[in-house]
């Protein structure tokens, strides 16, 4: 009977369930991660801003003036330095200097967008494709 109760002791404590189970962090809690998060996007964002060479800013005097593709690797750039036009061309293998322009680049005038009241609308253009169709 010794042996009975020896072994029946660790089930008896086994079967007590424990007073403190671990429970999870709660609307608080997320609500702090996200905070934390948010936090470390802006810190990393300000610091990457502090550091010299890192910005997206563009670089004082130089500015692209037209740019053509040629090839699937290839294009032609106008770039603007110190009020000179330099033709450039650049590859996968690096830049070359063309040419020096002796006149700037007229400025290129943005696109025109068609007036919206001269275009048909959605439903005569399927009228009619779906009449061409049948």
């Amino acid at each position: 009977m010794a042996v009975l109760a020896v072994a029946a002791a660790p089930a008896a404590k086994a079967a007590v369930p424990a007073a403190h189970a671990p429970s999870s962090p709660g609307l608080a809690g997320a609500f702090f991660a996200l905070l934390l998060v948010l936090g470390l996007i802006l810190g990393l964002a300000w610091m990457l801003r502090r550091l010299p060479g890192a910005g997206f800013r563009p670089a004082e005097g130089l500015r692209v003036v037209a740019s053509l593709q040629l090839g699937a690797k290839e294009r032609a750039v106008v770039v603007e330095v110190g009020g000179q036009q330099l033709l450039l061309g650049v590859t996968a293998a690096g830049i070359s200097r063309l040419h020096e322009l002796p006149q700037p680049l007229p400025p290129a005038e943005p696109p025109k967008l068609p007036n919206l009241k001269d275009l048909p609308n959605f439903a005569q253009l399927l009228s009619q494709r779906l009449r061409k169709d049948a």
